[in-house]
């Protein structure tokens, strides 16, 4: 019997059932309101986000996932100036990241954004994957059963975003 792992500094090969996706979730703040949406196929209250695609940029991906969800161009706090071929090319911090377990074996990374609409009280509308998507409060947000951590989510964007001033 041959042991392949012999000589093999690493050990045998270690082989991992869970798939993991990265993902991006925008809290995107007006006033004393963010952005929310009823995801139709997860059920639930969400912030805007999907998947980064193959090709994407996570903070680009993050702007394209509000403006296809909601009809929204977002601005990300933290989006750096904008840059002339400077390499390397700086991109939007994250406010945090975070693992989720999304079903048996799946899981994503979450990179958390916060941003600000371009256009103040510009309203949004729904597109075929959400049903509905509106502006709320935490309070509503509470009342509506939004999971816990969208709702401290939602408060470090909302404070976030009034520390700007």
């Amino acid at each position: 019997m041959s042991d392949d792992s012999v000589g093999d500094p690493a050990g045998p090969a270690e082989t991992s059932a869970t798939t993991r996706d990265f993902t991006v979730a925008v809290f995107v703040v007006d006033g004393d309101r963010f952005l929310l949406l009823w995801h139709r196929r997860l059920r639930k209250w969400l912030p805007p986000g999907g998947h980064i695609e193959s090709d994407e940029l996570p903070d680009d991906a993050a702007i394209r996932e509000v403006r296809e969800e909601t009809g929204i161009r977002a601005r990300l706090l933290s989006q750096p100036p904008a840059a002339d071929l400077q390499t390397p090319r700086p991109l939007a911090r994250p406010a945090g990241i975070q693992l989720e377990a999304i079903g048996p074996g799946h899981e994503h990374i979450d990179l958390i954004y916060f941003a600000v609409p371009e256009r103040v009280g510009e309203v949004p509308r729904s597109n075929g994957e959400v049903d509905c998507v509106a502006w709320h409060t935490v309070e509503e947000a509470e009342a509506l059963g939004a999971p816990s951590d969208v709702v401290s989510w939602a408060r470090q964007a909302l404070a976030a975003v009034a520390s700007r001033g």
